[in-house]
Parts: C-alpha cells; sequence; structure tokens
C-alpha cells in the first residue's frame, strides 16, 4: 500500500536539484509499491533536508554533508517498514569473532 510521503528540500543558489532528484529516483525504485509521493522543495540557505511522513531522515548540516543512497535508504526503511530486508542495502551485522563463539 502506497502510504510514504517523501519530501526532499534543497538549495536552488547550491545547485543541489540533480542530487535531490537522483536521491528521489532511487527511493522510488527501492520503495516503488510504497511511496505515495516524493516532493522536491527548492529552497536557499544550503538547505538539504529529507524527510518521510514529516519526519526528518537527513539534515545536511546536522550530518555534515550528504548521505549515500544506501543510507537514506536504510533510514527510510526504518520509518516506513523497520523489519524489511533491503538486500545488498542493508545494513551488515559483523560476524562474530572465534573468541566470541567459545
Amino acid at each position: 500500500m502506497r502510504t510514504a510521503v517523501v519530501e526532499i528540500e534543497y538549495c536552488t543558489l547550491c545547485r543541489w536539484m540533480l542530487r535531490a532528484a537522483w536521491l528521489s529516483q532511487e527511493l522510488l525504485t527501492t520503495f516503488d509499491d510504497d511511496i505515495k509521493s516524493v516532493t522536491l522543495i527548492p529552497s536557499q540557505g544550503g538547505i538539504f533536508k529529507v524527510r518521510v511522513n514529516g519526519e526528518e531522515i537527513w539534515c545536511r548540516k546536522t550530518e555534515d554533508g550528504f548521505p549515500e543512497a544506501k543510507v537514506l535508504k536504510q533510514r527510510m526503511r526504518d520509518v516506513i517498514d523497520p523489519e524489511r530486508d533491503l538486500g545488498h542495502s542493508d545494513i551488515k551485522k559483523p560476524e562474530a569473532s572465534e573468541a566470541d563463539k567459545k
């Protein structure tokens, strides 16, 4: 069921529209059955924020940079369906060492 509402707010003065569009494509491809809408919001002031259902999952200023697509997908998943396996885009759990197994 399509319930996720995604907003990507980006700075037009910084020319970040293509980055916002690319990340929206990545999210739409991964969550094609879940996304109701993706809105690109032109802004100013060095803004690059991503929100899902009103919850901020990325802020360039807080995170000190831009998200990798993999990280953004994980954070979106955590909001809309925490149990979902993202396959190769998922967080890899560290394997137990030999000492831990004993």
